[in-house]
């Protein structure tokens, strides 16, 4: 089973121009020359606590656009709400460029399952930058080895997996190990995938379902089970993918990206997807992602645009009344 289809591996050539967000109309209000952005420094808010995988690669592309745009690109953690706090405010700012945002998947999601003011309409998707396949970890003393280990607790019995909120791609994976295998995981929410992890690392729970990069920056506190993709993670190559290790295919991934609001100008959208096309080519930022234990996987605006909406409905069709 898979909620999130796995975006093409990056293959970003020359820095790209055109911008189509699907749903967006640019504003044409004529305040403030839109070839001159950006002039002011720019917001990038963060939907989840420091730390967690959302935060981190908000941060590294950061420094990358600082460099290419010539002005502060300001990290702002605003958790809450599986990312809706932060995703409503970023669509209730000026249309100026100043304020953007790190979009994980569940902006594809939140108003179904939250019926949050959440639609791909109040944004304009300026691009795909990242990819953290789904793994389930366990605390490094758990007396459940093997993931067919853990499956067989939670087909006898309730099973505590913490997520990375309610709503959050995290527990919707937790929800699809629960349909695919008939397992019964009891998802218990929290503030971000960092925090999931480091619950079950603790034993406050009994797993975690999360990013491979919020398991591996554990280390040696967890022991990770199962990889929920289509072939084993390059950092965890001894660990089974689901399907290996119970015979049925579990896949989930938490894809993420930069968006703004839905009425930018387009002049200030194109420049802003131009940067962010440039800042994920560059060898630090995939260096940070090779190590954080995501994939580097990009999508331009248009592309994302599409997929986000593709998404939406998916969603809506798989976690909706």
């Amino acid at each position: 089973m898979s909620l999130s289809r796995m975006p093409r591996t990056l293959g970003v050539g020359a820095a790209l121009i055109a911008l189509t967000a699907a749903g967006c109309t640019p504003a044409d209000d004529g305040e403030g020359d839109a070839a001159d952005y950006p002039t002011d420094d720019i917001r990038l808010i963060i939907q989840a606590d420091p730390g967690g995988g959302s935060d981190l690669s908000s941060r590294a592309l950061a420094t990358e656009l600082e460099d290419i745009l010539g002005v502060s690109v300001i990290p702002e953690n605003m958790p809450g709400a599986s990312g809706a706090i932060a995703m409503e405010y970023v669509a209730d700012q000026e249309a100026d460029g100043t304020v953007i945002g790190f979009g994980p998947v569940e902006i594809a999601m939140l108003n179904t399952t939250q019926g949050a003011d959440v639609m791909p309409e109040n944004y304009t998707f300026v691009g795909q930058i990242m990819l953290a396949p789904g793994v389930i970890s366990v605390a490094a003393d758990s007396e459940y080895e093997t993931l067919q280990d853990l499956v067989d607790a939670a087909t006898a019995g309730e099973v505590s997996v913490a997520n990375s909120g309610a709503g959050s791609i995290w527990e919707a994976a937790t929800l699809g190990m629960n349909d695919a295998v008939g397992t019964q995981f009891a998802p218990v929410a929290y503030d971000g995938g960092a925090t999931a992890v480091s619950a079950a690392a603790s034993g406050e729970v009994e797993a975690a379902v999360s990013g491979a990069g919020e398991a591996l920056a554990q280390g040696d506190a967890v022991r990770v089970l199962g990889v929920m993709h289509d072939e084993r993670h390059r950092d965890l190559p001894d660990v089974p993918t689901v399907e290996e290790e119970v015979g049925t295919a579990v896949e989930f991934g938490g894809w993420g990206g930069i968006y703004t609001q839905g009425e930018v100008d387009e002049e200030i959208a194109a420049t802003l997807e131009e940067a962010v096309a440039e800042a994920v080519e560059t060898e630090s930022y995939q260096d940070f992602q090779e190590n954080a234990g995501n994939l580097v996987v990009y999508r331009d605006s248009e592309e994302f645009g599409s997929f986000v909406n593709d998404e939406f409905d998916t969603f809506q069709g798989l976690l909706g009344d």
